[in-house]
Order: structure tokens, then sequence, then C-alpha cells
């Protein structure tokens, strides 16, 4: 009965520990993600302290230190997150069939600035805020070129440059999103992110007709 009960422990029940932890480790993560959130649109994120999103999130410094360097830390490691949410976007749009008259990740992203509009309000107006808004120009660049490069133009008597096409497509992108946002995210996702595919796909020209 012994040998049955240390078995025990070593299975099922250290699956059960882990299982806990982990939940533990979630919730606490998620607390001080919406700490930061919260003190970045109270007053921006130059001036906030690891103290202050610790006190706001009701989780001891070292526990913070467990998981990230800094506020820094914590602030890439939600950009992180928002990186493998638009991946994962673009690789199931490939999956049925591909983005034929867009890119993979437009629609999450669109569907992320809805969901954290103050956020991304908040964020366009301080320095570590426009660090921020860089990253996720940086993110949105890498699935661009890695669409390109799955599908490139061979037959093009005249190649564009892939990265001035890069540049174009985030720069337009940022551009419909901005829009957007500051009119409110009044139209549903789906169909700002029509209007972008329209745009990116057609051009200016097609739009007039």
């Amino acid at each position: 009965m012994i040998l049955d009960k240390r078995l025990d422990l070593t299975g099922k029940m250290m699956e059960h520990r882990k299982h806990t932890i982990d939940r533990r480790v979630g919730r606490t993560k998620t607390a001080l993600h919406r700490a930061l959130i919260s003190l970045i649109l109270e007053r921006g994120y130059d001036s906030i302290t690891v103290e202050e999103i610790c006190q706001t999130a009701n989780v001891g410094r070292s526990t913070f230190y467990l998981h990230y360097t800094g506020k820094d830390d914590l602030k890439q490691s939600g950009l992180d997150t928002l990186r493998r949410q638009l991946a994962d976007s673009a690789a199931r749009a490939v999956q049925v069939g591909g983005p034929r008259e867009g890119f993979g990740f437009s629609l999450a992203m669109f569907e992320h600035a809805r969901d954290h509009i103050d956020l991304y309000r908040a964020l366009a107006g301080s320095r570590g805020g426009t660090v921020a808004l860089g990253t996720i120009r940086q993110i949105l660049s890498d699935l661009v070129r890695e669409e390109l490069a799955a599908k490139p133009d061979k037959n093009s008597p005249d190649p564009i440059p892939r990265d001035l096409v890069v540049h174009y497509v985030v720069g337009a992108f940022m551009a419909v999103l901005t829009w957007w946002l500051d009119g409110g995210a009044k139209l549903p996702p789906q169909r700002i992110e029509a209007m972008f595919r329209r745009l990116s796909s057609e051009g200016v020209t097609a739009t007039r007709s």
C-alpha cells in the first residue's frame, strides 16, 4: 500500500500539482499585465514603477522578479503574446486556402486593437508606448515578409523590392488602424479589415470606380 501511494504521489498527484502551479502562475501574470495596462491608462507608461505594478496587482515584488526583470520585460511579454496570436491567425489563414485578398494577421490585429482601444490610445501618447508601437510594427513587418516569401512573384518583369513592399503594406495597415481607432472603432473589425484588404490588393484607383 505504501508503494502504491508513492507511485500515486509521483504520478497523478505530481501532475495535478503541476497544473495547479501553472494556473497560479497564469493568474499572477494576468494580474500583472492588467495592472500595467490600468496604470498606463491612468497616467502613461514612463513614470510607472515596478512597486506600483505589484501594489495594483496585489503581487509581491519577489514574485514579480521570478517572472520578469522589470516593467519593460513585462510589456515585452505582452507583445510576445500578441506576436504569437497574429502568427497563429496568419497560419490558420494559410491552412484554409491562404489570404488571397490580404494578409492573414490583419483581422486578428484589428480585433485585438478594438478589444484594447484605450490601451492603444494611451501607448500612442507616451515614450514607452512609442517603443511598444514600434515593436508592433516590427511584428507586422516580420509576418508580411514571411507571407511574401511564401508566395514570391516570379512572373513580374519589373519586381518591386520586397523590403519596399513590406514597408508599404505595414505603413498602410498602421494608417488604417490609426484612422479607425481615432474614430472610435465604430466599424466592426471585419468591415475595416475588408477595406484594408481592398486597398492593399486593388489600390486607390479601384476604390474610385
